[in-house]
Parts: C-alpha cells; sequence; structure tokens
C-alpha cells in the first residue's frame, strides 16, 4: 500500500542594526586627519593598478554560460483538477472536552489527562486487537518506580509555535502493542485547549524548529529516512504539512525491518503530556523519562 501521511518554519533571523566593526572609531576621527590616509591609500592603488597591468592575475573567461531550461509540462490536454482525490482533514482542529486550561496557562494542563481523554473519546483504537496495550497502561502513569516508567505518555515540551507569544503543547504517546508513537500538538483558545495537529508513525526522532514540528521516521530503503514537517498557517489556525520528504542518511547496511502500517492523514484526537522544557525534540515519558 502506498504510504500515506497527515497534515503537516523556521524564522530567518533578520539584519541586525549595529554598525559595523570599526564604523564608530572612523566616524570619530575629525575630517583633517582622514584626508591625508585617503590620499595615501589613493597613490599606493595607483600603484597597484601600475604594476597588475599585463599580470596573470587578469580575469578571463569561464566559458558559456549554460542555457537555462524549463520544465516541460506533460500531457496539456489533460483537465486540472479542481479538487482533491480524497478528504484527508489537513485542517481539521478539535476541542478537547472535558480539559480545562486554568487561567490559559497550557503548562497547569495534565498531559495523561489529555491522552485519556482522546482513549475515552476514540474506544475503537483502543480496545482489543488495536492499541489495547497503550490503554492498559495508561494506569501506571503517575506511579513510582518500574511501573511509572510504563506509562505510555511521553514528556510534554512547549514553545510558542503559533505566534500569539504564548507556549503551545507538543507531547507524544506510544501506541501499543507495535513501534508507532503519536505526536500531537495543543494550543489555547479562550481557555479551550485545542489540537492544532496529530500523526502518528515508526519515529526515529522528532525536534522543533522555530513555528515548525519535524518528525522523522524510518524509510524501506536502506540508507533513508523520511523528514516530514509541519508549519503554523495563521489563516487556517493549524498546523499544515509543508515538507514530505525522503532523505539520505548515510548509512546504507541498516538492516531493512517491518514497517508499521502509516496512519493517514485524516485527523487524530489528542493526547497528553507532562510538564516540560523547551528542548527541541521529545522522547521522555510523562513518569519522568
Amino acid at each position: 500500500m502506498p504510504r500515506s501521511r497527515p497534515v503537516r518554519r523556521s524564522r530567518s533571523a533578520g539584519g541586525s542594526g549595529s554598525p559595523r566593526p570599526g564604523r564608530a572609531n572612523r566616524a570619530g576621527r575629525p575630517n583633517r586627519a582622514r584626508r591625508p590616509v585617503f590620499a595615501g591609500l589613493a597613490v599606493v592603488l595607483l600603484a597597484s593598478a601600475a604594476v597588475g597591468c599585463g599580470d596573470a592575475g587578469e580575469l578571463k573567461g569561464a566559458g558559456a554560460t549554460p542555457t537555462a531550461i524549463s520544465p516541460d509540462k506533460l500531457w496539456p490536454d489533460l483537465t486540472p483538477a479542481a479538487s482533491p482525490a480524497f478528504d484527508i482533514g489537513e485542517v481539521d482542529t478539535e476541542v478537547i472536552k472535558g480539559i480545562t486550561v486554568p487561567g490559559g496557562d497550557i503548562h497547569k494542563v495534565d498531559p495523561v489527562a489529555v491522552v485519556r481523554r482522546e482513549i475515552a473519546a476514540h474506544p475503537g483504537d483502543y480496545s482489543a486487537g488495536a492499541y489495547d496495550e497503550t490503554a492498559r497502561l495508561m494506569a501506571d502513569c503517575g506511579k513510582s518506580g518500574a511501573q511509572g516508567r510504563r506509562c505510555p505518555v511521553l514528556k510534554a515540551y512547549y514553545r510558542d509555535l503559533t505566534g500569539d507569544g504564548r507556549d503551545d503543547m507538543t507531547l507524544g504517546f506510544r501506541q501499543l502493542p507495535g513501534n508507532l508513537t503519536a505526536v500531537r500538538v495543543y494550543t489555547v483558545r479562550k481557555d479551550r485547549l485545542v489540537q492544532i495537529m496529530g500523526y502518528e508513525d515508526a519515529v526515529s526522532a522528532v525536534e522543533l524548529a522555530g513555528r515548525s514540528v519535524i518528525i522523522r521516521a524510518p524509510s524501506e530503503v536502506a540508507g533513508y529516512e523520511y523528514r516530514l514537517q509541519w508549519t503554523w498557517d495563521q489563516q487556517q489556525q493549524a498546523m499544515l504539512l509543508t515538507n514530505d520528504e525522503m532523505l539520505r542518511t548515510g548509512d546504507a547496511n541498516h538492516k531493512r525491518s517491518p514497517h508499521a502500517p502509516h496512519s493517514s492523514r485524516l485527523p487524530v484526537s489528542p493526547s497528553p503530556s507532562p510538564s516540560a522544557s523547551a528542548s527541541p525534540s521529545a522522547a521522555a515519558s510523562a513518569s519522568g523519562r
């Protein structure tokens, strides 16, 4: 079956307004002190030009410039599609019912409670034959020792991904049995918790960069991996899948392993995450891992 995907920027730094190194010192000198320097510089430049004439360092042509080739459009008579073939829910968002956000502070939301709400809202996904082990192990969340380490909820990370000046929450939890990890992003609107991105895959890494969430997943092709990037879209008020590519990792000797079926791009319900730092990747569980 074809690899199916869901919905998915880093900001570039602007120019500095500070003066270039040394500019202040030059500007501070009196005009009369500058003139002799410029006159001497002119003499040196003229002398250099005279010596350089006929020197082997003169400019040489690099040859003819290659002609730009425009793309060839195939099947020009084919009627362009006006609508997508499938409704993949790329801009669907979801208000998480039963979860309150005290004072609009997302840090006060219990990630484990959010995952439990997702499991309750989608019982068929977490019943026997599906991810029933995730549902069973939720009872270990909040416990200490070995029991607590079995909690499937990963540590939550907080960063402003929507540009409103307030932190949003990125969390993950393992979908067991199997090797899938669910990744969710939540924001707060009028003291309500809203899921603005959701995806599951066999995840090898998750990163935050600017206002983007990047997920790396192993590929069936040796030496390559998938890299998916979701970025906040102000107009759609959701994280959109802005980049989906296969990249070479340089490790062509890794063994291929059975790849779990990829989730569809249909929206997934919300999930929890514990208290967190703003570090770029999430890999610790709610129980402290």
